[in-house]
């Protein structure tokens, strides 16, 4: 069974990515939707099956709950790297050269992937000096790459292994006789549609639930929406998903396009990027502006430069103090 099982986070990562990490909630979801925006249009235009790119958002969302602010990398390159890991060790591997003209093109001015208006066309004549490496640049960002690759592969204890929910959501349509319907096509491509959103979760659904509780509940929203029939029994008991768990997951999925357009908005109210990717300077100037303290125990509204470094209790303080505020607000 650990070909189709995957190894879920702890309970402890979660914690202490959600209420000890020095970034308020809303700086690390913009931030993680963005880089995995990022890997997945790197994977488009490198042409790499999405499988690939998919098993590349989940070791980029493992490498997530792994590391705490402040990063010593830019979001980007964290991107760049589990790609290409996953690449490397998949039949479709990317040269790095690929690689790094594809990032440099997104990061670009002229890439349409975070453009905050549809107003804002990309030019027709466009300058290719905008996104052209150099080989002085190349070789940096090819340094960079291997560097955080290491890193990823000592962070997750070189376990890269990733099942897939896809395989089984097919499998499932079979016993669930939906592909001998005609036409069997906008059930299955709405299930695969529900479980590649899923990968841009802030909710993590790929690292708290196993591909077999994923697959169910795409099935079930992808029937719900097209008005498909199902079995009146509890049919997901069969493929060892129980209610509550489905309904976590049903509601889960339903909830990511939500927050993607509240991250989209996010991410351009607070002017977090430079250029066309989200930045550490860019998030370090937002926790500036509320006058919050970095990881490091710099106090970044400048009143207190030699603070002390924050315990866990003072950031677990922090966050619940912050909680308050929005639910007074």
């Amino acid at each position: 069974m650990s070909h189709i099982t995957n190894p879920l986070a702890t309970v402890e990562q979660l914690y202490s990515r959600s209420t000890l990490n020095a970034l308020p909630q809303d700086l690390q979801d913009v931030i993680f939707l963005s880089m995995q925006s990022l890997t997945q249009a790197a994977g488009l235009l490198l042409r790499l099956p999405q499988s690939v790119t998919a098993q590349a958002n989940v070791v980029l969302a493992r490498y997530w709950v792994t590391i705490s602010w402040p990063f010593i990398d830019e979001f980007s390159d964290i991107s760049a790297a589990s790609l290409f890991l996953v690449a490397k060790l998949s039949s479709h591997p990317t040269t790095p050269r690929d690689l790094c003209n594809v990032y440099a093109y997104l990061l670009s001015p002229l890439s349409p992937l975070f453009r905050p208006s549809a107003a804002d066309p990309p030019s027709t004549t466009p300058d290719k000096t905008l996104y052209y490496l150099s080989e002085p640049g190349y070789s940096e960002a090819h340094a960079r790459i291997l560097a955080l690759e290491s890193r990823v592969l000592c962070a997750l204890s070189f376990d890269t292994h990733v099942a897939l929910p896809h395989g089984l959501a097919v499998t499932y349509l079979k016993a669930l006789d939906f592909l001998g319907v005609s036409p069997p096509a906008p059930l299955a491509q709405r299930v695969v549609g529900y479980l590649n959103t899923a990968l841009l979760s802030p909710q993590l659904l790929y690292l708290t639930h196993q591909p077999s509780a994923l697959a169910v509940a795409a099935i079930y929203n992808a029937a719900k929406d097209l008005g498909a029939k199902m079995p009146e029994c509890a049919w997901w008991e069969v493929f060892d998903v129980d209610r509550e768990e489905l309904g976590f997951l049903v509601v889960g999925m339903r909830s990511v396009e939500g927050a993607v357009r509240a991250g989209r908005e996010k991410d351009i109210s607070a002017e977090l990027h430079e250029g066309n990717m989200i930045t550490r300077a860019g998030i370090e100037t937002e926790m500036r502006k509320r006058g919050m303290v970095l990881g490091n125990g710099v106090n970044t509204s400048g009143s207190s430069e030699n603070a002390a470094p924050l315990t866990e209790e003072d950031m677990l303080m922090r966050s619940l103090d912050e909680r308050a505020d929005q639910m007074d607000s």
